[in-house]
């Protein structure tokens, strides 16, 4: 079994021979930094979520002869931060799917996926999508754009960003991006449902694979995207609102109530109160009135306080065949679907990872590399927190991340670590804990 500062290593080595892959815009001889020193650079700022890393490292290499670039990440030559973004403008995101998929076959080889799947085989994937960029001076050929009321024209970055997850876990496994950004041949401006589609495309094969169900909103379960999600194998648990689907909504009123729909009421102490929850689920109903629409399943959850107020109300499709022994369960994967605002999104956005900062913009795909740069250090950090008993240890007696990652820019400021190990062992003698090994 792989230790802790053995795993981190592995990731590392995935991503360096990741980047030894990328292509070079450069010409001629004017290459002091390899393009493998110019990624990791990047990289190390998000992962250690510190944006003077680099300027840090710079000085002590100076002053100490040594720095954490180095020891840490293995760069060799520290780049300025204009170089960097210079040479990364030229480089697609999709260079780092293989990051995502080495973490991936890391966690199969581990049975770790294991751990996470519900309805007795499968894999939850929830879709998203998230906006990381917004200005109204700066723009690029990768941006979309939107027309305010006041005629001012706001240019934006967004992404579909998948993530692995399971009820009452708050790790999430992220998985590649899928960008929203203008598509060569396309005239109407790109949309995350087109990205979606994008995505099963790309990735359908890998999901039918791992025994995925796709969890998305509302705008998920239209009928060409279910209809894509069925003819790749994929069963999913989909967001299902009668605002949006009027049709579905007035047959399921109009069924026979007594032959086709069924109902369960429980009342459910959450700790402090008593909750009633109705449940109520069709199998085998029309998604639209199309003579060729998918024939799915339909559950719906209302939850009333102690007063009979309505507190809670949603419904879902599924190609789940439902019944009383799989109800819950269903709807509690359906309802994990918040987990990717909740413990991807907001996490990214509010807990050190600064998605919505302007890293670099870019003209060419510049700002779309460092998200998924991002995306790769957020991947690393969940990883080591399923693996690396001394990163466990001491996330769990510093509570907060934010905490954790302020004492890591402190530490890198002032002391060049011979490893990732090492640095960690350093925290737990000054935290006065038992070294739980790597």
């Amino acid at each position: 079994m792989q230790q802790g500062g053995d795993v981190f290593l592995s990731l590392l080595s995935i991503l360096t021979h990741c980047i030894e892959g990328f292509p070079d815009p450069r010409t001629g001889k004017n290459s002091r930094y390899s393009m493998r020193d110019i990624a990791l650079s990047a990289f190390s700022v998000f992962f250690t979520q510190s944006p003077s890393f680099l300027s840090y490292q710079r000085f002590m290499q100076q002053h100490k002869g040594s720095n954490n670039g180095r020891s840490l990440f293995g760069i060799d030559k520290i780049p300025t931060d204009a170089q960097i973004r210079n040479l990364l403008d030229g480089i697609s995101y999709r260079w780092l799917d293989a990051v995502f998929m080495g973490a991936m076959s890391l966690l199969q080889e581990r049975k770790d996926l294991d751990s996470y799947r519900v309805l007795d085989t499968e894999l939850l994937v929830c879709m998203d999508g998230t906006e990381f960029f917004t200005s109204n001076a700066l723009s690029c050929p990768q941006c979309s754009s939107r027309t305010r009321s006041d005629g001012t024209v706001s240019h934006y970055h967004s992404a579909l960003t998948p993530a692995i997850v399971q009820p009452g876990n708050s790790r999430v496994i992220p998985l590649p991006p899928e960008l929203i950004s203008p598509q060569d041949g396309h005239e109407k401006q790109d949309c995350e449902n087109a990205a979606a589609k994008r995505w099963i495309e790309r990735w359908g094969a890998m999901c039918k694979t791992l025994a995925v169900t796709i969890l998305g909103d509302d705008l998920y379960s239209k009928l060409p995207l279910c209809r894509l999600m069925r003819n790749a194998e994929l069963d999913f648990i989909l967001v299902c609102k009668p605002s949006s689907h009027p049709w579905l909504a007035d047959w399921i009123k109009n069924c026979d109530a007594t032959k086709d729909l069924h109902e369960k009421r429980t009342v459910v102490w959450d700790g402090r109160r008593h909750h009633t929850h109705i449940t109520r689920w069709i199998n085998g109903v029309p998604l639209t009135s199309d003579a060729d629409t998918l024939q799915l399943n339909w559950v719906e959850l209302i939850i009333l306080d102690e007063k009979g107020k309505q507190t809670y109300h949603n419904s879902w499709v599924t190609t789940h065949l439902i019944s009383e022994a799989n109800l819950e369960a269903i709807i509690r994967a359906g309802r994990c679907r918040w987990k990717i605002e909740n413990e991807n999104n907001n996490t990214l956005k509010t807990k050190g990872y600064h998605l919505e900062h302007n890293f670099g913009h870019g003209q060419k795909e510049l700002s779309n590399f460092l998200l998924t740069l991002n995306l790769v250090a957020f991947l690393f950090h969940t990883v080591l927190d399923l693996y690396d008993a001394r990163y466990q240890l001491v996330r769990r007696t510093l509570v907060r991340r934010d905490t954790f990652f302020n004492d890591i820019r402190a530490l890198t400021r002032y002391i060049c670590f011979d490893s990732w190990q090492q640095m960690l062992q350093f925290m737990l003698r000054g935290l006065e804990l038992e070294d739980p090994g790597g």
